[in-house]
């Protein structure tokens, strides 16, 4: 017998498996005629023995020199190295690339591109996003980490779960919105999502075809209209005034043709923050039931209101099931927990789940039952009372600084509740030239072109004050007026 024992060296300190490395020894033995054609190799219990290795390692390495035909195995007999040997012919090596191609090497439709997030800056003024920083982080790591040792239990409950959500966390948000909203949903109303944007792209992939017509805001909230732009949805826009969408317009059009659905954000309007009033709400609702639309009602920051008491949605007064109603707890908790849900009647919801299983099969069980431990023990509720005063305190100081610094280039109204203040510039200023100059001395901020599919901007702008301390937000006004100042002189400078 050969002295496989010296001859097939293995090292045990290498990333390669033992059973690749022994195949690939002895493939370079019988090239070499070291180990010739014919030869009767030992049993894999022996050459196991032999070279100190588990026998599943030589069955291993086996089974592959048999695959590539370098040795023929038969029942109950020693393996045979074959005689007729695979052929081996030298390739060159190609050269190594330096890296992924710039460009594909095939056809494919162009999709507009989204807004994508710029580099760090030291400063941003956003659009009207909350401040992490306040979030309950230390109850949800601790409810997350039981939900993670009882959920990996014996029970084996980190399998494949409701494509719907939690039930649980269904059971107490639907109470969280029948008190706080007067949306009379229950669990099977809900449907969990990651974030409103699923919520919305799964609605509408539900309900809309191509040719639809969708009415929404003469300006309004640009990811919405491009996820109905993606379903081949014809946009139709109708005017705002400072009660919010002009619903004598929405009339006048749907007697000109049949409207299929109707997007809006009655609480505080994206971008304007003007709220929808209580007649036009009512008068929405009947002109859904008289001319067979669909009311998709976006209510992504209905917990933050500081002057009096909100408005009720529609959906807490639809009772024809034309209502598809919308929210997300990232506005309350943090944009990175990504938590959205649908209301909607039972048939709707059982609906989404064939559509969610496509793309997401379920949400994040974790965060799901994490979040609904602070709903159950109340922490939901307190850190959004704690926030609701601080973003109100933080918008009074905001509104303070804007006019102390930027009256010369800046008017605004002060908003009743959201998280951002909606600024009209004085005539002349262009935006995209302002952002430019900002992003040069650290802050970042929008040119305003997207409230429009178009990307024109007439000089308004949402100017978030939820995220910023006082300090920043008097760092980035000043950073802000530095560049208005040197753009746009005003007539004392």
């Amino acid at each position: 017998m050969l002295p496989y024992q010296t001859l097939l060296r293995l090292d045990r300190q290498a990333t390669t498996p033992l059973p690749q490395q022994l195949s690939a020894t002895l493939i370079g033995l019988i090239k070499q005629s070291v180990v010739p054609a014919g030869t009767r190799l030992p049993g894999s219990r022996t050459l196991a023995r032999l070279l100190q290795v588990h026998r599943e390692t030589v069955a291993a390495a086996f089974e592959e020199l048999a695959a590539q035909g370098w040795i023929v195995r038969q029942p109950a007999r020693a393996a045979v190295v074959s005689r007729q040997l695979p052929e081996v012919v030298a390739q060159p090596l190609a050269p190594v690339p330096a890296g992924i191609a710039p460009r594909a090497g095939f056809a494919f439709p162009r999709v507009s591109p989204a807004a994508l997030a710029a580099r760090p800056l030291p400063l941003t003024l956003d659009e009207g996003s909350p401040d992490g920083r306040l979030a309950p982080v230390a109850a949800l790591a601790r409810n997350y980490r039981r939900a993670s040792l009882y959920l990996a239990g014996p029970a084996a409950r980190l399998g494949y779960g409701d494509p719907n959500g939690s039930l649980r966390l269904r059971q107490h948000l639907a109470a969280y919105l029948r008190t706080t909203r007067g949306v009379p949903a229950q669990p099977e109303h809900l449907f969990t999502t990651r974030g409103s944007i699923m919520a919305m792209q799964l609605l509408a992939q539900l309900v809309l075809g191509p040719g639809d017509a969708v009415v929404v805001a003469e300006r309004g909230y640009r990811a919405a209209e491009e996820i109905f732009h993606q379903m081949g949805a014809r946009l139709h826009r109708v005017g705002l005034d400072a009660q919010g969408l002009l619903v004598d317009e929405v009339a006048a059009l749907c007697q000109r043709q049949r409207v299929r659905l109707l997007y809006l954000t009655p609480h505080h309007h994206f971008p304007t923050t003007v709220t929808l009033s209580a007649p036009r709400r009512m008068q929405l609702l009947a002109l859904a039931e008289a001319h067979d639309f669909i009311i998709l009602e976006d209510d992504y920051d209905f917990d933050y209101h500081y002057d009096g008491s909100p408005i009720l949605p529609l959906a807490s007064a639809d009772r024809h099931g034309r209502v598809l109603y919308v929210g997300s707890l990232s506005k309350a908790l943090a944009p990175a927990i990504r938590l959205g849900y649908v209301v909607a009647p039972p048939d709707v919801i059982a609906a989404l789940g064939p559509l969610r299983r496509v793309v997401d099969r379920q949400g994040d069980v974790l965060l799901e039952a994490a979040v609904a431990e602070l709903l159950a023990e109340g922490e939901f509720t307190r850190h959004l009372k704690r926030a609701r005063r601080l973003y109100q305190q933080r918008r009074d100081l905001a509104c303070q600084v804007l006019r102390e610094e930027l009256a010369a280039w800046l008017t605004f109204t002060i908003p009743a509740g959201g998280l951002a203040i909606w600024g009209q510039f004085r005539p002349g200023v262009q935006l995209p030239q302002v952002a430019a100059y900002c992003q040069q001395l650290g802050l970042g901020m929008g040119d305003g072109t997207r409230y429009r599919l178009d990307g024109t901007t007439d000089g308004r702008l949402r100017l978030g004050f939820a995220s910023l301390t006082p300090e920043e937000w008097r760092r980035s006004i000043s950073l802000l007026k530095q560049a208005l100042h040197a753009l746009y002189p005003t007539p004392a400078g």
